[in-house]
């Protein structure tokens, strides 16, 4: 066995060992760098205008709060406003309560001390009618009744003393009634005033309501606004976290980008003709161009195994078929485990192993491309199916 044999068996051993391959995501060239610097810059841009965005939201969300902590300041007071009023009008309502029933009682009296004068009167003026029609009988009584003088001034008397109660009591009862009149006419005007001060005690309450309400419906709307603004600072939040992620990976890019810029600036090439290729290396390529183009036009299967021996090629590459396709974070079958899966099962078809046959012999459809992968914005190459190469 030839020493390259030897060498791309112990290549193929070593490989076993690696779990991890990935494409390389970026072209090696200067003008790919100047892109990614200018997609960061803007991208940062994009992400202070989100942090001010967020400043802005702070500022807006601790105004809201602090208003709203002032409408439930005032809300407080309003209801103990409120609160005050209403104790006020029950008060005034047991006040006009209790007037109503002194009014009716007061009433009562008048009807009642009424009906006494009418009936001290109608008493009375029996006693006069009676003295009138019988003044002669009276009279005579008086004179041929008495048995002496005395008893005749004494029946005198009797009859001016009755004259005179039923003057005095005519004159008391009137001036109860007079009394009691005017106290009802006092017990209506004070229940007037308080139906006055009901009614402006009932408005001040229905005022106070109406600014507890109106506070209220402020306090539920600064709330929903606060609600808002959270939602829309925590969306920023989320736009800031993603604008960052999205820096840190073209960061990431560009400093891949540049030291794939360094290598290539540095790679020396080998002529095919002086590459010896080991006992399944075709075998490799084939399944490795299945894994990578089986869906892919023949074109594109071509240039996927191009990019292998450029590679192969490439003084900054290994210089075997196996320590390429194995060579760390490389190529994502590899890591996956589908390019063993189709080693085991033989996957490759007749037309990637035509692929690997004309790429091993130098054709190429990419040139001296080395890297390839999906095509993601600002890169730039020969894009072949649904890969770029470069």
């Amino acid at each position: 066995m030839t020493g390259a044999g030897r060498k791309s068996i112990a290549a193929v051993m070593a490989a076993v060992l690696l779990v991890c391959a990935y494409p390389v995501t970026a072209r090696a060239d200067n003008d790919r760098i100047d892109e990614l610097e200018e997609e960061i810059r803007q991208r940062k841009e994009e992400k202070e205008q989100t942090e001010g965005k967020i400043g802005e939201s702070k500022e807006e969300l601790e105004n809201l709060q602090e208003a709203t902590e002032g409408l439930k300041g005032q809300l407080n007071n309003l209801n103990a406003d409120l609160t005050e009023v209403s104790n006020n009008l029950a008060d005034l309502e047991e006040k006009i309560a209790a007037k109503n029933e002194e009014i009716e009682k007061t009433q009562e009296e008048l009807e009642e001390a009424k009906k006494v004068e009418q009936d001290q009167y109608a008493a009375m003026k029996k006693r006069i009618q009676f003295m009138y029609e019988k003044q002669d009988y009276v009279v005579m009584e008086m004179l041929f009744g008495a048995d002496n003088f005395t008893e005749l001034l004494n029946r005198n008397d009797y009859i001016e003393q009755l004259s005179q109660y039923d003057r005095e009591q005519f004159e008391e009862f009137k001036a109860t009634r007079e009394e009691i009149e005017e106290k009802e006419a006092q017990l209506q005007e004070e229940k007037e005033e308080l139906d006055k001060l009901k009614v402006e005690v009932e408005a001040e309450q229905s005022r106070v309501a109406g600014l507890v309400s109106q506070t209220s419906g402020k306090i539920s709307s600064y709330q929903n606004e606060i609600s808002s603004t959270e939602a829309e600072m925590l969306e920023y939040e989320k736009q800031l976290q993603e604008q960052k992620n999205s820096i840190e990976q073209l960061q990431k890019e560009l400093a891949e980008e540049r030291r794939l810029s360094q290598l290539a600036a540095q790679s020396a090439w080998r002529d095919i003709s002086g590459i010896s290729f080991a006992d399944g290396d075709r075998y490799l390529l084939a399944n490795l161009i299945y894994c990578e183009a089986g869906n892919q036009p023949y074109e594109g299967q071509l240039a996927v195994g191009a990019v292998v021996i450029n590679r192969v090629r490439s003084a900054v590459f290994p210089d075997t078929v196996v320590g390429v396709i194995y060579q760390n974070k490389q190529f994502s079958p590899v890591a996956s485990g589908r390019l063993a899966l189709a080693l085991a099962e033989g996957h490759a078809t007749q037309a990637c192993y035509r692929a690997a046959d004309e790429a091993m012999s130098g054709a190429t459809t990419v040139g001296d491309c080395l890297f390839f992968r999906t095509p993601i914005e600002g890169l730039t190459g020969i894009q072949i199916g649904g890969h770029i190469f470069y």
